[in-house]
């Protein structure tokens, strides 16, 4: 650590808070779109649509086929770099039937 200049630490705590505000961002947006449906009467969870997109297969409606070794989380990282969606190893979702959205347990047990 003594080659390290102030302006390379500078950097190096720069990029340690750019890369904890995108981590946080989905959770901040969250919160903040939660909050804004509470103050307007709606259901916080799903905006009075009372449905939500399925929490296993994220509304697509199929899962990875989970093998020896599960390497789900590196190709879902290739396929949001805009690499082509890997179709050979899918099965449909068993939670949600392949539909891709579940009843919002907020308002299903309310009304």
């Amino acid at each position: 650590m003594e080659g390290l200049t102030g302006s390379e630490i500078a950097g190096f705590v720069v990029g340690a808070l750019l890369l904890g505000a995108t981590v946080a961002a989905p959770r901040v947006d969250g919160f903040i779109a939660s909050s804004q449906r509470r103050s307007l009467g709606m259901c916080k969870r799903c905006g009075d649509l009372r449905i939500v997109a399925c929490p296993q297969c994220k509304g697509v409606g199929s899962v990875r086929k989970a093998g020896m070794l599960n390497l789900s989380m590196l190709d879902d990282l290739y396929e949001s770099l805009g690499a082509e969606a890997k179709t050979d190893n899918l099965v449909p979702c068993t939670k949600c039937r392949s539909r891709g959205r579940l009843l919002c347990p907020e308002c299903s047990k309310t009304r």
